[in-house]
C-alpha cells in the first residue's frame, strides 16, 4: 500500500507541474525540461563473512529522473521502484522504493507553494547492526517515507520585509524485523507514523534603510502528531534580533526571545511482570487508561549573541553563542563559493525536535538540483547529497537524522559539512559531520530511553567522472560510527564503484562494493556485492 502512494505522489507531483510547463513552452519562456523515465534489469550477487554463503537475486526496476526549471516551476525528481526476486529458500522477495523530490511552483511575485518528499531504507536501532548496501534481508533496516507541502510568502519590497511559511508534513517508518541486538535487550520504542504542522512569520528591515541597524521579529508554531504510545510535541516561539554593522564586512547581531516547548505520550501496556507489550511489529503497545505524561517541557526566556562577518557575496561566516535549553548553546554556519564549481557548506546546530521535524529540516537543507547516482549500491539519499554545480548549493547529509530513528523527543547537536566541486565531466563531494542526542522520555513502566545520549561520527567521499563521450565512472567510500548509552559502539566502513556504458537509450553498469562493521563482544561482519544491470530509457 506504502508503495502504490508513494507512486502516485510522485505522479502527482510531475502532472501537477506539467500544465505550467506547457503554459511557458507557449510563451517562449521554457529554460529546462527534462524527464527521462527508465526500466533496469540487473542481477546480484553478494557474499557474507557469517555464514560464508553466497546468494543471488534478480532485481526489476522501473523509475524516472526530472529536472524542470521554468519561470514558474522547478521540478527535481530521481524516484525509482524495486521489486527483488531471490532464489534461496532462507530469503523472500522484496520491494524497495527510493527517491528524492523537491517542486516549486510560483503562484504570484513572492508567494510560491513547495513540496518534497523523500523514500529511502536506513538502520534503525542504534545499537543494532550497520549495514550499510540495504539490500536484501539485511537486518536492522527500515524504510521511511517523507514528505511535506505547504506556501511560502517572501516579499522584498521596500524597506520592511515580510516572510512567511507554512508546511504541512507526514512521516511513515516500517518496521525493522530482526536488528541484530542481543537477546534480553530492552525494547525501544520504534517510530511510526508523524503528522507535522510547521508555521513561521517574520517581518523588519535591514541595515541602513530605516536605522543604521538591522531588526527582525519573528514567530513560529510546530505541532507533531505521532502514532506511536499517542507522543505529541508542540513548540510556539517569539523572538527579535537586531544586527549592527561594525564595518562594510563585519557586523554584531544578538536576539533575544521567548518559547514554550512540550512533549507528551502515554505508557505503554505492560504484562504481569512489568514488560511493554508489543505487537507483532514489535512496537509498543499503548495503554488506554493511561494519562498523558511530560517527557520534556522548557518555557521561558532564551538568548543568543554573535558575529556575522561577509566578505563577499561568495563568503558568509556566522557564529552565535547563547543560554537556551537550561544550559549555553552554540550556532553556526559557513558558505564559501569562491567559483561556479565549488562550494562549502558547514552547520552548527542545536535544537529540541523529534526524528520527524529533525528529517524535516534536513530535507530542507539538501540542494533543490542534486546527483542522480547509478550506483545501486550506495547509501540511497540516507548519507549525504551533493549538488549537481558547486556555488551555495554544495550538499548536505542526512546522517545525523538517521543515525538512529526514534519515537522520543531529543536535543540534538552536532556539526555538518559538505564540500562539492565540479569541473567539466567530474564532480568530486565530500560530507563529514558529528551528532549528538540527548533523549527525553516519561518515567513509565519499560521505558529506557530517557536520559541516554547517543552520538555518531560520519564521512563520505563521492567522485563520478566522464571516461568518454559513453563511458562513465562513479564511486563513494564512507565511515560511520554509532555509539549509545545502551550499547558498545559500531563502527561501520564501506566502498562501492560503478561503470556505465551508454548504447544510446541501452545501458549497461557494473557495480562492485564491499563493506564491514564491528561491535565490541560481537562477531565482526563483511559482505561484498556485484551488481550487473542494463537499463532503457525512454
Amino acid at each position: 500500500m506504502i508503495i502504490r502512494i508513494s507512486g502516485m505522489v510522485a505522479i502527482a507531483a510531475l502532472l501537477a507541474a506539467t500544465p505550467a510547463v506547457a503554459q511557458d513552452r507557449d510563451a517562449g519562456k521554457k529554460r529546462r525540461v527534462d524527464i527521462a523515465p527508465y526500466i533496469e534489469l540487473s542481477q546480484v550477487l553478494t557474499w557474507d563473512s557469517v555464514s560464508d554463503d553466497v546468494l543471488t537475486y534478480t532485481s526489476a526496476a522501473a523509475g524516472v529522473d526530472v529536472g524542470v526549471d521554468t519561470q514558474r516551476v522547478s521540478v527535481n525528481i530521481s524516484a525509482r521502484y524495486e521489486h527483488q526476486f531471490t532464489y534461496d529458500s532462507r530469503s523472500s522477495d522484496s520491494d524497495i522504493v527510493t527517491g528524492l523530490a523537491n517542486a516549486q511552483l510560483r503562484v504570484a511575485r513572492g508567494l510560491s507553494i513547495d513540496a518534497g518528499g523523500i523514500a529511502t531504507r536506513t538502520r534503525t536501532d542504534i545499537r543494532g547492526a550497520a549495514p550499510a548496501f540495504f539490500g536484501n534481508n539485511d537486518r536492522n533496516v527500515s524504510n521511511v517515507y517523507s514528505g511535506y507541502v505547504g506556501p511560502t510568502l517572501a516579499t522584498g519590497r521596500g524597506p520592511v520585509f515580510i516572510n512567511g511559511a507554512y508546511r504541512f508534513a507526514y512521516t511513515k517508518v516500517t518496521e525493522p524485523g530482526s536488528t541484530g541486538v542481543a537477546p534480553g535487550s530492552p525494547p525501544i520504542d520504534y517510530f511510526d507514523t508523524s503528522k507535522l504542522h510547521m508555521a513561521t512569520l517574520s517581518t523588519g528591515f535591514k541595515s541602513g534603510t530605516i536605522a543604521p541597524f538591522g531588526m527582525t521579529l519573528s514567530g513560529g508554531w510546530t505541532r507533531e502528531d505521532q502514532g506511536q504510545l499517542d507522543g505529541r510535541f508542540e513548540g510556539l516561539y517569539g523572538r527579535g534580533d537586531i544586527v549592527l554593522p561594525l564595518t562594510g564586512t563585519f557586523a554584531v547581531e544578538g536576539g533575544v526571545g521567548y518559547e514554550k516547548i512540550t512533549s507528551s505520550s502515554r505508557d505503554p501496556l505492560v504484562d504481569a511482570g512489568g514488560n511493554p507489550v508489543t505487537d507483532r511489529n514489535g512496537r509498543f503497545v499503548t495503554d488506554p487508561a493511561s494519562p498523558r505524561r511530560i517527557a520534556y517541557r522548557t518555557d521561558g526566556i532564551y538568548w543568543d549573541a554573535g558575529v556575522l562577518w561577509r566578505p563577499s557575496p561568495r563568503t558568509t561566516l556566522e557564529a552565535r553563542v547563547g543560554r537556551r535549553y537550561g544550559s549555553w548553546s552554540y550556532t553556526g554556519s559557513l558558505s564559501y563559493a569562491p567559483s561556479a564549481s565549488v562550494g562549502v557548506q558547514i552547520g552548527v546546530y542545536d535544537q529540541v525536535e523529534t526524528f520527524g521535524g529533525q528529517l524535516q529540516r534536513g530535507l530542507r537543507g539538501l540542494p533543490k538540483e542534486f546527483t542522480q547516482t547509478r550506483d545501486l549500491l550506495a547509501q540511497q539519499f540516507s548519507g549525504c547529497t551533493f549538488g549537481t554545480t558547486g556555488g551555495g548549493a554544495s550538499g548536505a547529509c542526512l546522517n545525523s537524522v538517521f543515525q538512529s530513528v526514534s519515537n522520543a523527543t531529543y536535543r540534538s547537536r552536532g556539526v555538518d559539512g559538505a564540500i562539492s566541486l565540479t569541473r567539466g565531466g567530474t564532480q568530486i563531494g565530500l560530507g563529514a559531520g558529528y551528532a549528538n542526542r540527548k533523549f527525553y522520555a516519561p518515567q513509565s513502566p519499560g521505558i529506557v530511553i530517557n536520559g541516554v545520549t547517543d552520538e555518531s561520527y560520519y564521512a563520505q567521499l563521492f567522485a563520478s567522472t566522464q571516461l568518454g563521450p559513453r563511458t562513465s565512472f562513479s564511486g563513494d567510500v564512507f565511515a560511520n560510527y554509532y555509539n549509545s548509552g545502551l550499547a558498545p559502539g559500531i563502527l561501520s566502513i564501506g566502498a562501492t564503484g560503478s561503470l556505465s556504458q551508454s548504447f544510446g537509450r541501452l545501458g549497461t553498469s557494473l557495480s562492485v562494493g564491499a563493506y564491514t562493521f564491528s561491535q565490541d563482544g560481537q562477531q565482526d561482519q563483511t559482505q561484498a556485492q556485484a551488481t550487473l544491470g542494463a537499463r532503457y530509457q525512454f
